[in-house]
């Protein structure tokens, strides 16, 4: 057999990777506006209720979406994103494209017939959506485009965020940051809204405190009730501190900012104490009187890089709690 050897420069491949380039964005572009046409005649949408927003657009995404407007009430929408870039993935890996607008159709019902879809008619009235207020922790730097027009206050740099719970989808607890333009409908006092937040938070998923041997030994083990005025067993005064949750143990940092968690903690230390947040779901806490404020960074910067998942990422700072102020900064 005749073998021609054939030879490609350097110069000549950043073309042929720009050609690739344009061929799958070509491929991209054919996927998102195929599967749009297939949900306006899926769904019945007139053209303007679904909308291709890419990740750059106003107000910036984590990815390119497809918007699915479905009218509620004169003026109000219910608005489904979809992931293109997920959904352009499961194409790739040989969804073919009815089973992927099958099953966008079946979560779409989903939705429709949830709680959240209910609840979330209520959210312009205080009245009827102020049990279902609660405050999570976010870190600000790490989330300005998830905090860009949301309802918060900052602590040094973690910001207590205004969410509503809007129920069960899925089997999953959904909720909903409350945005600037529903607070204004409540004509309701920022910080009147936010002690409510805070009192529901205590009710919804209250402060313990865990001993990690006890929850190594047992799963099943709910934490120490330490609001309790009966609670009687003294807390940690040594280098291993104590570790601060909620019963439910998911968002559990948000614990000692809740109302009177601060003080019964500084009145069983005996003092103020140091906050060591080593996710948003517990921080450590050490007394003032026997813990080296340089020693807990320098362990929650290892903790941070070895063990804490990007996600659940809330501060590198290290916090005080002043017991006579009743103040909290950072160190």
């Amino acid at each position: 057999p005749l073998f021609i050897p054939i030879y490609t420069s350097w110069a000549c491949r950043p073309n042929i990777q720009k050609e690739e380039e344009i061929y799958m964005e070509k491929n991209y572009e054919t996927f998102v506006n195929n599967l749009r046409e297939r949900l306006l005649k899926a769904t019945g949408y007139q053209e303007e209720m679904i909308c291709y927003k890419t990740a750059e657009e106003y107000p910036p995404t984590d990815g390119d979406r497809l918007l699915l407007k479905n009218r509620q009430r004169e003026g109000v929408y219910e608005v489904c994103a979809l992931y293109v870039a997920d959904l352009y993935e499961w194409h790739q890996n040989g969804a073919t494209m009815e089973r992927i607008v099958q099953e966008i159709m079946h979560r779409l019902d989903a939705i429709v017939r949830s709680e959240c879809f209910e609840k979330s008619k209520d959210l312009e009235d205080y009245e009827k959506i102020k049990d279902d207020l609660f405050i999570r922790l976010l870190n600000v730097e790490k989330n300005r485009a998830e905090l860009d027009d949301a309802i918060f206050r900052t602590i040094g740099d973690i910001a207590l965020v205004l969410y509503a719970r809007m129920g069960e989808l899925d089997g999953c607890s959904t909720s909903v940051k409350i945005k600037q333009h529903i607070f204004e409908k409540w004509d309701k006092d920022e910080q009147m809204a936010f002690n409510d937040a805070l009192l529901n938070t205590y009710f919804i998923s209250p402060p313990r405190i865990y001993c990690w041997e006890k929850l190594i030994c047992n799963m099943d083990y709910e934490g120490e009730n330490f609001m309790n005025l009966l609670f009687d067993e003294p807390l940690k005064k040594s280098a291993i501190g104590n570790c601060l949750s909620t019963a439910t143990r998911t968002n559990g940092a948000v614990a000692v900012f809740l109302p009177g968690v601060a003080q019964r903690l500084s009145d069983l230390l005996d003092g103020g104490f140091y906050m060591v947040f080593t996710s948003i779901h517990e921080v450590m806490i050490h007394s003032e009187k026997t813990a080296d404020p340089k020693d807990l960074k320098r362990v929650l910067a290892d903790t941070v890089r070895d063990t804490t998942p990007d996600e659940d990422f809330l501060t590198y700072y290290v916090y005080h709690y002043n017991r006579e102020t009743g103040r909290f900064t950072y160190c």
